[in-house]
């Protein structure tokens, strides 16, 4: 069954002057995917977030958003988004009513369509009970709720939240979370955030921004698969060289962790591991520990962004 992809990233490039911020980003983003964008400081990651949104134009390349081109049809790719920056947009002298009804005039809806809106919005972000509070009276998780309600208003097929949980206590960060979570079941969501355990708890996808380059494109479920399937930590009641372990076919490298662990580096989708509980069998060296190991998003994180570990992708490549 086709997926309907929603965002569409060609090629895009920006440069201000001769500094180059994006370099030829490619990416497409369907609908039921929540997409971590991640990247440190400076990387590009705002600018690309602002090129997405039609905020900022590209120096090269091209954005649609349910097949409308983001600057040859801004209205239309416009009328199928809702974002919420970092600092969401609230008018604080306002109640919560007050301000989703302008936020419904401002999208073009007319008032009996405003109406039902406004309340769907406040249903979905559990603002019921809020309509007649001013803003400036709510919590700071409360006023996250107001400002992602305004960016679903319209119903958009595409939803950009810029740090969400940003200054949340943790129960409202767990309550946006769960949000976030409804939400990516039924549009687009890419989800920009330093915070990468709330990548690993509420995206399906991740990205990985460096110096302008897209340095990782994976599924969360594949990043976890290639993780597991690399290292494996071994011990023994009556331990091997470490040459009798390298010689086992698919073994890439072999470190010694004390007298009698290991850790293996070997090749996935092959019989390695068979091969190697038969030969410890047959040469009775006491296999008492198999241990998968991986390395956390923050691991694949600071190795894909620390200086000099990280070439740029030729024109058109795909990070894997």
């Amino acid at each position: 069954m086709s997926r309907e992809t929603l965002i569409s990233v060609n090629a895009v490039s920006r440069y201000y002057g001769s500094l180059r911020a994006v370099n030829h980003v490619s990416f497409t983003v369907e609908r039921g995917e929540v997409l971590g964008f991640l990247g440190p400081n400076g990387a590009g990651k705002s600018t690309t977030m602002q090129i997405i949104s039609g905020v900022m134009t590209a120096s090269s390349g091209s954005v649609t958003i349910a097949g409308s081109d983001i600057m040859e049809q801004p209205r239309a790719a416009k009328r199928q988004m809702g974002f919420l920056p970092e600092q969401p947009p609230l008018y604080s002298d306002l109640t919560v009513d007050e301000y989703l009804s302008y936020a419904a005039a401002l999208r073009g809806l007319r008032r009996s369509a405003a109406a039902a809106a406004v309340a769907a919005s406040k249903r979905r972000c559990s603002l019921d009970s809020a309509g007649k509070r001013l803003i400036r009276n709510l919590s700071r998780g409360y006023q996250q709720r107001v400002g992602i309600a305004q960016a679903i208003i319209h119903a958009p097929a595409v939803i950009i939240l810029d740090e969400p949980t940003s200054g949340l206590d943790p129960i409202q960060i767990h309550e946006i979370r769960e949000l976030i979570h409804e939400l990516g079941q039924d549009h687009s969501v890419i989800l920009s955030t330093h915070i990468l355990p709330e990548v690993q708890s509420v995206c399906s996808r991740v990205l990985i921004i460096h110096e302008g380059n897209l340095v990782l494109d994976r599924t969360l479920e594949r990043l976890h698969e290639d993780r597991h399937g690399q290292k494996m930590r071994l011990a023994f009641t009556r331990p091997p060289s470490t040459e009798a372990l390298a010689a086992i076919p698919g073994v890439d490298a072999v470190e010694t962790l004390d007298t009698n662990r290991y850790r293996i580096t070997f090749v996935t989708g092959g019989d390695t591991l068979e091969a190697l509980t038969q030969r410890a069998v047959n040469s009775c060296w006491g296999l008492c520990e198999m241990t998968p190991e991986t390395d956390t998003l923050e691991e694949t994180f600071m190795r894909l962004t620390s200086t000099g570990t990280y070439s740029a992708p030729e024109a058109g490549e795909v990070p894997a």
